[in-house]
């Protein structure tokens, strides 16, 4: 049999090879020429500036999980919770989706939170996101329907229409019935299975961090932090904007850039991310390309330039801090352990 590591190498170099196929379709036929004349042009300042932004996000956020977290236990602490976020972000970026895992881990470790109750807190969490993002869409949408409606209806849920075809469907379908064949397997047979007794356990750990959520006491201050954390997001994309108003004597498009096309930008951003590729990488790039190029009318060059701009800035944030939390944990425990 194929042991664990060789199939997770596998599906490790599979995404890190979708990633670089979409950065090869972000930058396919790009004027290195008019990316260098961009780049000089771009004022760092701003960019500077939406680095601090996106570390004020990550403690938003941080902040935001401890109020989840702090009924399972009165000591998690603001640091606890800045740290877990950081590992999280830096993991994402090694092995795709494993951020929320590695997040759990550090607090569950920390303060000796069994990881269950803790993962069901970060489900919670990510259901709020969801929502956050789908009022966020529709705002947008109504903001100016001419110009977002029509890019979300034609290249992302037209594109997702044609690529997942009735095939597609058909497996997808038939792995549904072969998973709760397992489950109904599982469940017949429950007295004689120790996997079933440890997916119960861990089920009913994340249903109790679940409603350990439900039970905060600070929910205006939950829903002021998941407001600051969009607010950060539309930050982040209007400072990058002002960083690239400079490249408009290349392009006048540019020009055209205001507050809500970075309210835009956020949201089409956010899918990227989203993509199970490390660390957002060409996923990210290949949309927002797209969404300059189609709505906007920028060059291509250009639109992959702002992209980058845009995405290695807070990934650079997002490893610096992932990297000095790591620094700090492990210091800790050597000294506790002398």
């Amino acid at each position: 049999m194929v042991s664990n590591r060789v199939v997770s190498l596998l599906k490790y170099l599979l995404l890190l090879g979708l990633a670089i196929f979409l950065l090869w379709l972000s930058f396919r036929g790009v004027s290195w020429h008019e990316v260098v004349e961009g780049l000089k042009k771009t004022k760092f300042e701003w960019v500077l500036l939406s680095m601090a932004v996106g570390t004020a996000s990550f403690l938003f956020r941080a902040l935001r999980w401890r109020l989840i977290m702090v009924p399972l236990n009165k000591g998690v602490t603001r640091s606890d919770a800045w740290h877990g976020v950081t590992v999280g972000y830096l993991t994402n970026f090694a092995i795709p989706r494993a951020g929320e895992l590695a997040r759990c881990g550090v607090v569950a470790k920390r303060r000796k939170i069994p990881f269950d109750k803790l993962f069901g807190t970060v489900i919670l969490e990510r259901s709020i996101d969801l929502l956050s993002l789908l009022l966020v869409t529709v705002t947008v949408i109504t903001l100016r329907f001419e110009k977002f409606g029509n890019f979300i209806q034609k290249e992302i849920i037209g594109g997702i229409e044609e690529r997942f075809s009735l095939n597609f469907w058909l497996l997808f379908s038939i792995v549904i019935l072969l998973l709760f064949l397992v489950l109904f397997l599982l469940f017949r047979y429950r007295k004689r299975s120790a996997i079933f007794n440890k997916i119960v356990a861990f089920l009913k750990g994340i249903y109790s961090g679940l409603i350990a959520g439900f039970k905060m006491e600070r929910r205006g201050l939950f829903l002021l932090y998941t407001a600051l954390i969009w607010f950060s997001y539309w930050l982040m994309s209007y400072t990058t904007i002002l960083a690239f108003s400079s490249v408009a004597t290349l392009d006048p498009a540019v020009a055209t850039l205001d507050w809500a096309d970075a309210l835009f930008l956020s949201v089409v951003g956010g899918l990227g991310w989203l993509v199970p590729v490390q660390g957002g990488i060409g996923a990210y790039h290949f949309i927002i390309t797209l969404a300059l190029s189609s709505i906007y009318a920028i060059d291509t060059g250009l639109g992959a330039l702002f992209a980058t701009i845009s995405h290695e800035s807070q990934a650079i944030t997002m490893i610096l801090f992932g990297a000095l939390s790591l620094f700090f944990i492990n210091r800790k425990n050597v000294k506790s352990s002398l």
